[in-house]
């Protein structure tokens, strides 16, 4: 054995031979035992390019994926990563590995639960069921982490010639997928009864804690280190700029990452006609949409004091037509109250306000809502006036609460 130990070809070799051994079912219960004895010796990057050999060779990738919950299972917390590199607060690497402990505090929670499975009475049931479905949507904002995974990660990986474990952890995801699925199902059911709860939890909900976890040790034991080996920081500025597309798990990074030495190309994965901001992107047709939606009348007066931009929502309260853009908006109000736009404007600019409401409550038979915001720049840059109209009228009448579904017959 120590002939194996010190020679990687050997290692290998026989690795190979014994997955081969697995697929055709030869024995399985000794070539498991061998295989965990071979895998407490054997360094992750081997494991790595043996399964993407058998990959190219054409072993199947369900019985890679196979391979890998026994990998899995051995090396849990074995792997030394004390000499993988470091990455400062913001880096993509560094937003992986705090959404996964956002993902453990869930795990821990659900854990907790299972915990208190054979303790319910029959009228504690409903309450507990709640309680669960309440952890696992959490639980299910993974999704964003693994899409971020699959469509940003995955693909520099493949460039770099590394394309067997992003097929293998792709696989992964789609059976977590569906263990999260069949949870949810299987917590909609009605009129659960006690004797139910333990099954549903050890067939059902366990499976799908357990890939979740699963999935973070590969990813910080495995992935991770072996993705900061082989990606430029270019790549990684690439993948951070087209972060946002998809979104975080449990976790709203406060740091901005700036690459060393990377001048940042645009976003691939954007539309020609995007429009990206720091929290997300959007089309000009999706944004025009928003706006028509959005039941306010928005207008945009720039810092030189210029109307740039109005928009009428659902429900429109003064009229707006677009002879206005480009007028000095002191010439858009009556001759009475200029001077409370004057005021407004300099109070704004001067840094003494920020924010100056008003209310009219009736106005041709509506209750409106008037407030004016100032825009600043992250330098606190005086940008210009936003101002936002709305007829508040059905709220002000709003009474009581309303929990049920109820569609809006306006």
């Amino acid at each position: 054995m120590s002939e194996i130990i010190n020679n990687s070809q050997k290692r290998k070799e026989l690795l190979k031979h014994l997955i081969l051994q697995l697929h055709k079912n030869e024995a399985p219960e000794v070539v498991k035992k061998r295989l965990v004895e071979l895998l407490r010796s054997i360094p992750y990057n081997e494991v790595v390019e043996v399964e993407q050999e058998l990959i190219s060779e054409g072993l199947p990738e369900e019985e890679v994926l196979r391979f890998c919950d026994i990998h899995t299972a051995v090396l849990d917390g074995s792997i030394d990563t004390s000499a993988a590199k470091s990455v400062p607060p913001g880096h993509p690497v560094d937003t992986f590995k705090q959404e996964n402990r956002a993902l453990e505090e869930y795990i821990t929670k659900a854990k907790t639960l299972f915990n208190q499975g054979n303790k319910l009475k029959q009228e504690d049931v409903n309450d507990y069921i709640l309680k669960l479905k309440s952890v696992f949507n959490f639980l299910s904002d993974v999704d964003k982490h693994y899409k971020r995974k699959e469509y940003l990660l995955f693909p520099f990986l493949e460039k770099a010639g590394i394309t067997g474990p992003p097929k293998v952890m792709w696989g992964k995801h789609d059976e977590t997928r569906e263990l999260l699925k069949a949870a949810h199902e299987s917590l909609s059911v009605k009129d659960i009864s006690v004797e139910e709860v333990p099954a549903l939890i050890v067939l059902v909900l366990l499976p799908a804690i357990d890939a979740i976890e699963g999935m973070i040790m590969k990813e910080e034991e495995i992935l991770l280190p072996m993705s900061l080996d082989t990606l430029d920081e270019e790549a990684w500025s690439q993948i951070y700029k087209e972060t946002n597309q998809f979104g975080y798990t449990l976790y709203d990074p406060q740091t901005e990452w700036k690459p060393n030495g990377v001048k940042a190309s645009e976003p691939t994965y954007l539309s020609e006609d995007a429009i990206r901001v720091n929290s997300g992107s959007f089309s000009i047709k999706e944004l025009e949409s928003i706006f028509r939606t959005l039941p306010i009348d928005i207008t945009f007066v720039d810092k030189d004091d210029k109307v740039k931009f109005f928009f009428h929502g659902t429900k429109k309260v003064f009229d707006r037509n677009r002879s206005i853009i480009g007028r000095d908006v002191r010439l858009c109000h009556p001759p009475g109250s200029v001077h409370i736009v004057e005021q407004i404007i300099d109070d704004f600019k001067s840094g003494k306000e920020n924010k100056a409401a008003f209310w009219i409550s009736s106005f041709m038979g509506q209750f409106v809502y008037i407030e004016y915001t100032a825009l600043r720049g992250t330098d606190n840059e005086y940008l210009g006036v936003m101002e936002v109209t709305q007829n508040i009228t059905e709220l002000r009448s709003l009474e009581g609460d309303q929990r049920l579904l109820s569609y809006s017959t306006k």
